[in-house]
């Protein structure tokens, strides 16, 4: 091995003894998050690579591996795909995060292993791969770990890149000169990368990814999969409260972001008393802080978490749970999505909304979400709008509730947009995994 590749190696060496040497202040951190509340207080041992579960006895075993809920999310239709296509094979899912396995755990099929993904260091990763004995390896996105991906590199198991992407800072981070040989060995062992846009792939290949490994699929966050609630009555219920209001939601809302949602409805409630709120942060500890703030000011606030009703008075409604943002699109014909109003946010799925039939609206700090928003606009100009902040949002929502046929064709274009753009986009990703992965391994 000469060149770029033997760099790698070097590389890599001196990182697997880096990731062993910090391994004993990588379980005292395991500790610290359990005790925070960040761990799984029972399963918290899967991260250290000790099973809950056990291997079936014969079988091949295909890993999706995710590291949070939206990627887990996007690998559910293709998880159940594979599924029906080739029931022979055992299907395992990890993830990493707490959140993720609060709502994957009653999402995936039931013949689906779920496990917490382990931490990269050799000890935790060489006794999971050596216990499951996975077949093939699908990661989403961009968990491009040295450990996992070279140690299931030479025990021969095959790698896939699904919805293969690499924000601004990690590709910068990843093509100095110390890391730049590393990423190209890692990359040189997969069998697929499939870029969200033909500006990830390019990327890749400047990266060094091999040109014959990268595929396009389409993006799998526009497969929104049609999930069987268990207990739809709290919904139901708040349907039927909304159902005489003026309705528009502010959903995956970051810190400071509330400021510039608040101070729109108190501008709209002023014209629209029935107006309603709905206000759905990131992360449900911050819907209560929220309320505890607006709660100090006088303000009524009902929280999701609580169950309570929207009686006369109150027009805020905070969402402090997870797992419900879909159902919630379906009661409001008009979503605002956050995480994209402030430099150094990156945006959130915007089509989840667009599915629900409602009129889309967004910030211009949309980072790798930014491909969405074009293909989208491309379809239909008036499919997604993005707006600079509170003023002009403010005026976009007045625009909306005072004329229904302009709220009206926003509505059907993001919904034929959205559409258009996800149909055949789970069968794709079958194809390209199953000829280029599936097939070549048994």
């Amino acid at each position: 091995m000469t060149g770029p590749m033997a760099k790698g190696e070097i590389v890599y060496k001196i990182y697997r003894a880096l990731t062993y040497g910090l391994s004993p202040l990588l379980h005292l951190h395991l500790h610290w998050r359990k005790l925070r509340g960040l761990e799984h207080p029972i399963r918290w041992r899967e991260r250290l690579g000790r099973p809950s579960l056990r291997r079936p006895s014969s079988g091949p075993l295909l890993w999706f591996h995710a590291v949070s809920l939206g990627e887990g999310m996007a690998a559910i239709p293709v998880i159940k795909f594979c599924s029906q296509r080739r029931p022979d094979v055992h299907i395992l899912m990890t993830t990493t995060t707490l959140s993720a396995f609060e709502v994957l755990k009653d999402r995936l099929p039931d013949n689906v292993i779920y496990q917490f993904a382990p931490i990269d260091t050799p000890a935790a990763m060489d006794a999971f791969l050596g216990y499951w004995k996975p077949n093939w390896i699908v990661i989403m996105e961009s968990e491009l770990w040295p450990n996992l991906i070279i140690g299931a590199s030479k025990c021969g198991i095959g790698l896939a890149l699904l919805n293969a992407r690499l924000s601004a800072k990690s590709f910068r981070h990843w093509s100095r000169p110390v890391l730049f040989p590393l990423i190209s060995l890692l990359l040189s062992k997969f069998s697929l990368i499939a870029p969200l846009s033909s500006v990830q792939a390019i990327h890749f290949q400047l990266l060094q990814a091999p040109p014959f490994s990268i595929k396009f699929s389409g993006d799998l966050k526009y497969a929104v999969d049609e999930y069987e609630q268990k207990d739809t009555r709290h919904i139901e219920y708040l349907q039927k409260q909304l159902s005489q209001k003026q309705v528009w939601m502010a959903a995956s809302i970051h810190r400071g972001e509330e400021e510039i949602i608040m101070g729109v409805h108190n501008v709209l409630v002023q014209t629209h008393p029935d107006i309603v709120t709905i206000i759905v942060p990131r992360h449900p500890q911050h819907g209560q802080e929220i309320a505890e703030e607006l709660q100090k000011g006088g303000q009524n606030v009902a929280l999701r978490s609580q169950h309570k009703e929207l009686i006369p008075g109150i027009s805020i409604y905070l969402v402090d749970t997870l797992g419900e943002l879909r159902q919630l699109y379906k009661l409001t014909p008009i979503a605002v999505i956050g995480g994209s109003f402030f430099p150094g946010l990156a945006g959130h799925n915007i089509s989840e909304a667009a599915a629900a039939g409602c009129a889309v609206l967004t910030g211009h700090h949309v980072g790798h979400f930014s491909h969405m928003v074009r293909e989208m606009q491309q379809l239909n100009p008036l499919s997604v709008m993005q707006v600079s902040g509170k003023l002009e949002l403010e005026k976009v929502l007045m625009e909306l509730f005072a004329d229904a046929k302009i709220l009206e064709s926003r509505q059907k274009a993001a919904k034929e947009a959205f559409h258009a753009l996800s149909s055949a986009v789970v069968s794709s990703a079958w194809d390209v995994l199953n000829f280029h992965l599936l097939r070549n391994k048994c």
